[in-house]
């Protein structure tokens, strides 16, 4: 990703917000060959959404693909997938009534409190994630049983327009996920993942616009979304898996693979 490209990102967003809610279409693009591995992404969300201890909003996989002596490993980084047909809700909404709602720009909301009142229902619909996003909130901190807990655990932080804190166990019994970084695509910003990622292999923007930079990308050969055959039509793309399985060994042309 060049710094033209996170350009024309900010300058997609500008236009996307523009638009009326129902007529935006968040999507995320990953492309597998850049990833390097280095969980930056994974910190970042951890740090923007004051994650639960050892939890993350983010996950990267390590992928093994072919057999000695090309033995390859690569990355997979996932998250919530804003899946337009969710399991989680389906499953939720068995036990309580919109606890899970979905969004008309696509992303999946978790309604905290009717979640916490209805602990069946959250963990129906940990279970029925295929994607493993989902996490617990124990209302437990890094920083227990010291002197004091510290201010980036108890600080004030932002999800689905409401502003909210970890401290007293406010989240306790919760079940959390990626939000796309609503809070911040609401202020003009790029998901804190999207600006973190130090080999610039992930991409955010409106799916619904042509002009996008993702919907550029959507539109190549070998384009694949995880588990897409289960019929739960994900909002994250990926590009690069057949080919990336196929750099095990390094030729000139390899680095034209990424940049094209």
């Amino acid at each position: 990703m060049s710094r033209g490209e996170i350009q024309r990102m900010h300058e997609d967003l500008s236009r996307a917000l523009k638009k009326p809610e129902d007529e935006r279409s968040w999507v995320m693009v990953v492309d597998v060959r850049k990833c390097v591995g280095c969980h930056a992404c994974s910190v970042s969300c951890m740090a923007e959404n004051v994650a639960p201890p050892g939890s993350s909003y983010r996950v990267v996989f390590e992928v093994e693909s072919g057999e000695y002596p090309t033995l390859d490993r690569f990355f997979m980084p996932t998250n919530c997938q804003q899946c337009d047909k969710p399991p989680c809700k389906a499953a939720a909404d068995k036990i309580a009534k919109d606890a899970i709602t979905k969004r008309k720009d696509g992303i999946v909301v978790f309604n905290y409190e009717k979640l916490k009142k209805n602990p069946k229902a959250g963990e129906a619909a940990q279970k029925a994630c295929p994607y493993t996003a989902i996490v617990a909130d124990d209302g437990t901190f890094y920083t227990e049983n010291t002197p004091v807990l510290e201010p980036y655990e108890t600080r004030s932080f932002f999800e689905y327009g409401k502003k909210l804190t970890r401290k007293g166990g406010a989240l306790k019994g919760a079940i959390r996920k990626c939000t796309f970084c609503l809070h911040r695509l609401r202020e003009g910003m790029l998901p804190a993942c999207v600006s973190t990622c130090i080999g610039r292999a992930m991409y955010f923007g409106d799916g619904s616009d042509p002009k996008s930079l993702v919907s550029e990308l959507i539109s190549k050969k070998g384009v694949w979304r995880i588990k897409s055959g289960e019929g739960t039509e994900p909002r994250v793309y990926y590009l690069g898996f057949e080919t990336r399985t196929k750099m095990i060994q390094i030729t000139p042309t390899t680095c034209l693979e990424c940049h094209e």
